[in-house]
């Protein structure tokens, strides 16, 4: 098998796309991953189940987007090593992160078992969804290390450059969730609860399948077991890279949860409708979020070479392919998305909310195609502050403000609700788009 891919000599175009496909595919992957609980649940049981999911499946995300976040510092570190022509610190900075990782899925196993009716109570749970809810919640979360294990190996993977990897490890647990979800949703009616328990299978599976298929590869690298420590040094580098994505994912996680709990504050029909919704964004944006992932990777090995212009250039590249896939999405959610509702969804009011709702996101699959690939490109450079706090400032300055104000406008519109996401990439492109000319202006007369 191939041990990964050097990007930072040859052509541009091709290998950033070569590089993104995989990574789409395993994107697409792990959002079915996600959605089929949403799917053979919403055929199977009621709304009040198919709510359950959607909020428990939420908080799930946002501990998913934690890890993967943190993941990313593995990613660039790795992929600056390699371009600096440093692969033999490989085997060492995998070794500090497995350690890293290991804490870090133990502390989040505890908090989500402990926590789980609290943060359900937060969210507004409407009370018929409510114990499904912390039920799925619970459940998943009993999975934690395996969710942090998976999610590590497909970031150490990225990093040598070889997207192949991580999309066989997600394909695994893909196939056994979609089975589990018919086994046990479908025949044995367990509804929210046998979801919970299929995803947690999927993934215990997935990881120990991935690591017997590991064992056979062949690195650019030494790895030995003895690597793996707590290396305070190498810890470090990882999380302070990896913390502020992580910090900015987990903000931007919650002030979709805000928009969901302020959904769900309007009823079970909303919520599960905008739970249908959110599940189909996933396949909306799958270009985007591709093009993000393999621009960290692309950009942080021709930083770490010194070509920095070559960087710029896969940006627009990026941007480009991400845009012209992005108009076709917007149309299809636009003009069809009562026909997408339709795949997760039997109960026609949940239909009709979730095609509402959708038409906003129609508008931001547009503004992210920028946004994603810039995000990107920022993380390769290292910049990761700045990402945060963009981030930031769209999550709480813009997109629960307006997604709040929109919830209080009678009659409630889930399309003006909706619209709270698109306003908040707005305003990100336009901080991302001075940044990048402050930091090139910056870097010329410096």
């Amino acid at each position: 098998m191939s041990e990964g891919q050097n990007f930072t000599k040859g052509k541009i175009l091709m290998p950033l796309v070569k590089f993104a496909l995989p990574v789409l595919a395993a994107i697409f992957l792990q959002t079915m991953y996600g959605a089929v609980d949403m799917l053979v649940v919403g055929q199977f049981a009621q709304a009040a189940d198919v709510s359950a999911v959607s909020t428990g499946s939420w908080l799930m995300q946002l501990i998913t987007a934690f890890v993967v976040g943190i993941a990313m510092g593995t990613t660039i570190l790795l992929g600056r090593k390699i371009g600096e022509g440093r692969a033999e610190e490989g085997g060492k900075i995998i070794g500090a992160s497995i350690m890293l990782f290991i804490v870090i899925g133990v502390v989040i196993t505890v908090l989500m078992e402990v926590f789980a009716v609290p943060i359900a109570k937060i969210m507004q749970t409407p009370p018929e969804a409510f114990e499904a809810t912390v039920s799925y919640v619970r459940i998943c979360s009993a999975g934690a290390l395996f969710i942090v294990a998976y999610n590590v190996i497909g970031s150490i993977f990225r990093g040598l450059g070889d997207s192949k990897m991580p999309l066989v490890t997600v394909a695994i647990a893909c196939v056994f969730n979609i089975a589990g979800d018919l086994l046990l949703v479908g025949v044995f009616e367990l509804a929210t609860a046998g979801a919970a328990i299929a995803t947690v299978l999927a993934q215990v599976l997935s990881v120990v399948i991935s690591l017997l298929i590991i064992r056979k590869r062949k690195f650019p690298f030494v790895f030995h077991k003895k690597d793996i420590g707590f290396d305070r040094k190498r810890m470090g580098e990882v999380f302070r890279l990896g913390f502020p994505i992580a910090f900015q994912d987990v903000l931007v996680g919650i002030s979709f949860l805000a928009i969901t709990a302020i959904v769900n504050s309007l009823g079970v029909i909303p919520s599960a409708g905008v739970g249908v919704a959110e599940k189909l964004c996933g396949f909306i944006m799958l270009v985007p979020s591709a093009f993000n992932q393999s621009m960290a990777a692309f950009v942080s090995q021709n930083m770490g070479a010194g070509e920095t212009r070559r960087a710029k250039k896969a940006l627009l590249c990026g941007i480009g392919m991400s845009v012209a896939v992005g108009v076709l999405m917007a149309y299809g959610a636009f003009f069809h998305g009562d026909i997408l509702s339709g795949v997760f969804a039997r109960d026609g009011e949940v239909i009709a909310a979730s095609a509402e709702y959708l038409k906003a996101y129609a508008i931001d699959c547009l503004l992210v195609s920028v946004m994603f690939c810039m995000i990107g490109y920022f993380n390769g450079c290292g910049k990761t502050l700045f990402v945060m706090v963009q981030g930031i400032v769209g999550a709480f300055g813009v997109r629960i403000p307006v997604s709040f104000l929109m919830s209080r406008m009678v009659p409630v519109s889930l399309f003006g609700v909706g619209l709270a996401t698109p306003c908040s990439s707005a305003v990100q492109i336009v901080l991302c788009v001075g940044y990048f000319f402050w930091v090139n202006r910056k870097g010329a007369h410096g």
